[in-house]
């Protein structure tokens, strides 16, 4: 059975393969690869085709009609942002031997003296930039493969925007050539450099910004927030909610009635691959959360500004949803939920009133949800009083519904 070597080239060129590597090359008769990897082998006795972005089609026809010995080479590890992706999209994968090499990121890690298996990797090719800095400010180390619209100071700038400046940045360029270079700067100094084409940047993070002080810890104190008094999930009751909501790292949330947005501040650091919507229609609620997502740095949560249900048709199926508010529209909301939660979907709802807890209880009764009540009494002691006394808040009802 015939197959398809894929090789790695490593940062030292030719000298870098492995004897089999370079014997597997040499017994091969067909050779693809970018120019400047098939110029490591000027020598090459069979075809040599040079790839790019407008041929990769034609090699993937090439390959899957040719019987004779074929030799891919790749960057560093093909699997590792690398060609080998594709091909396996769209070639038998037992067809496929991979010979991995150093990439130009451990490479630079190992340059900087740094460990980096607890590093997040990215790479800007094809994704917006908002998409990569919400990679970044996520964790402590990243290891950025940038380009030409995306580069070291266009990231510098989208994290000074989100005031996350406290990063150590390493810019290191042209790799494993005689112009190897790697400059040590913060966030601020990439802004001001001339940058190679070909780099790697590392970004450590040294410090947290002054104003990140309550992020990413579980109950932000209510003060913290923006918002109308009366219209704010306290801090305790969010706790509680967001347990109930049960989310996962990659769910879609709708909060219908966010009012201050609280809920999707504290729950956008528990969907670091999830979407957030959060819908509402006061207008001057809508001015809060804009200043509150603004404030928490908040990376998934797109504000919808309207009245629901009518404002909820465009937006994604969710795996669940948080019900704030209702604005007299319950039982439309719930069927519209209804309509476009799957099976095993939940749903959170607040209530203040037993008007409120009945409604939205017997329409779940009805249409066969599995429904938990819990009853949350809150009393805090009164601040700036001689006396510690207990100031108590009126209860909440928080239902959780399956369906």
């Amino acid at each position: 059975m015939k197959s398809i070597h894929v090789i790695g080239a490593g940062i030292a060129g030719q000298e870098g393969f492995t004897p089999h590597a370079l014997e597997l090359i040499n017994q091969s008769e067909l050779l693809f690869g970018a120019e400047r990897l098939l110029g490591l082998f000027p020598d090459f006795p069979g075809e040599k085709i040079a790839l790019n972005d407008h041929n990769m089609a034609e090699m993937i026809d090439r390959l899957q009609n040719c019987d004779s010995r074929v030799v891919v080479l790749a960057s560093g590890d093909p699997l590792f942002f690398g060609l080998g992706r594709y091909l396996l999209r769209n070639l038998a994968d037992e067809l496929i031997e991979f010979l991995p090499n150093v990439t130009s990121v451990q490479y630079a890690f190992a340059k900087i003296r740094e460990p980096w298996d607890d590093s997040v990797f990215v790479s800007v090719h094809g994704r917006a930039l908002k998409d990569v800095v919400d990679r970044i400010v996520a964790n402590d180390k990243a290891a950025i493969l940038t380009d030409e619209i995306n580069t070291p100071g266009a990231i510098g700038r989208e994290l000074l925007s989100r005031r996350r400046g406290g990063y150590k940045a390493y810019l290191c360029e042209n790799l494993g050539t005689d112009a190897e270079k790697i400059r040590v700067t913060d966030v601020k100094g990439l802004l001001e450099l001339d940058v190679a084409r070909l780099n790697v940047l590392i970004l450590l993070k040294e410090y947290e910004d002054a104003d990140q002080k309550y992020i990413p810890t579980f109950g932000i104190p209510d003060d913290e927030f923006v918002s109308i008094k009366k219209l704010i999930t306290k801090e305790e009751v969010r706790v509680v909610t967001l347990a109930k909501l049960k989310l996962r790292h990659d769910m879609c949330l709708w909060d219908i009635g966010a009012g201050s947005g609280s809920i999707c501040v504290e729950a956008d650091h528990l969907l670091p691959d999830g979407r957030i919507f959060a819908i509402e229609r006061n207008q001057e609620c809508c001015q809060f959360i804009k200043e509150n997502l603004q404030k928490f740095n908040t990376r998934n949560v797109v504000l919808i500004e309207g009245v629901a249900p009518d404002c909820l048709e465009e937006l994604p199926d969710p795996d669940c949803v948080f019900i704030g508010g209702s604005g007299g529209n319950l039982w439309d909301i719930l069927d519209t939920v209804d309509q476009r939660l799957a099976v095993g979907g939940r749903i959170v709802l607040n209530a203040s009133t037993l008007d409120t807890l009945t409604s939205a209880n017997e329409y779940f009764g009805n249409a066969g949800y599995q429904v938990e009540v819990v009853t949350i009494n809150i009393a805090r002691t009164r601040p700036h009083s001689n006396y510690k006394l207990f100031e108590a808040y009126d209860p909440v009802y928080i239902l959780t519904a399956v369906k």
